[in-house]
């Protein structure tokens, strides 16, 4: 058995625009439901969800043999985690708060064997299908995609140096902690984030890497697909049960004449 090419880091790198969602419920059931919606992508976030490997596993297993590529945030830049993850089967990571160029390649040393990284070597684990995909070895570092998140003026302020890092896919924009870092915390869409975000993109296309963000309505998606972001997170699998759920119990009250 020869490995799977990862879809997305092959449409990422070739310039197609990835449509994708995040997820934070910590489900195999509800990935298995998001498997089945047409997504390119999927992020299943450690970071600010209570995941751990357990839960991480039998998403990934849930994933499998769909068209979404399942992207898995780490809880920080930590080559033990990293370690774990890979062995899982993860070929996608994001890493969160990439301040440096240093920090960008801290994050690809985790992910790489010795003598180019600090990955441990097991032979036999659920990524190279537990041994049957002979070729793991050598073409592993060709399918891992490993995308850092600049979430700060100053990670912004290096960042075409940090796109730069040799192993370095892609480079992600976090809104939320980026508008914090300028004072401006829960204004994602203030013309201020907008703008700096869209200086970032452009650096980040001008170095040769692709870049993408999260966002939460299809006019925001729309923006940033236009702007050159080549793999944008529409919404999260949180958001839309927690607003159709609030919606449909409105829309019931109010058709039936009930109170709020």
């Amino acid at each position: 058995m020869k490995l799977e090419t990862n879809r997305f880091k092959a449409a990422i790198t070739s310039d197609q625009p990835q449509v994708g969602i995040w997820s934070s419920l910590c489900s195999n059931l509800a990935a298995e439901v998001i498997s089945t919606t047409g997504y390119d992508w999927v992020l299943i976030d450690m970071e600010h969800s209570p995941n751990d490997l357990s839960s991480v596993l039998s998403q990934l297993q849930a994933y499998t043999g769909s068209g979404t590529t399942p992207v898995v945030r780490p809880p920080w830049n930590e080559p033990v985690m990293v370690k774990r993850l890979l062995d899982l089967g993860c070929f996608s990571l994001l890493f969160p708060m990439v301040q440096t160029p240093e920090e960008a390649e801290a994050a690809v040393r985790a992910c790489r064997y010795p003598p180019h990284g600090v990955r441990g070597v097991s032979l036999t684990h659920r990524g190279n299908r537990y041994g049957l995909a002979t070729d793991y070895l050598e073409r592993f570092d060709d399918e891992l995609a490993i995308l850092v998140q600049i979430e700060t003026m100053s990670a912004l302020d290096r960042v075409e140096e940090i796109a730069a890092v040799e192993g370095v896919t892609g480079v992600f924009f976090g809104p939320a902690d980026l508008s914090a870092d300028m004072g401006l915390i829960g204004q994602l869409g203030h013309p201020d984030v907008t703008a700096a975000i869209e200086r970032g993109c452009k650096a980040v296309r001008a170095a040769g890497k692709p870049a993408g963000i999260l966002v939460s309505d299809v006019a925001q998606s729309a923006h940033w697909l236009k702007t050159g972001m080549r793999f944008v997170a529409c919404g999260t699998d949180l958001g839309l049960l927690a607003k159709g759920g609030r919606a449909l119990g409105a829309e019931v009250r109010k058709t039936a004449g009930l109170a709020d």
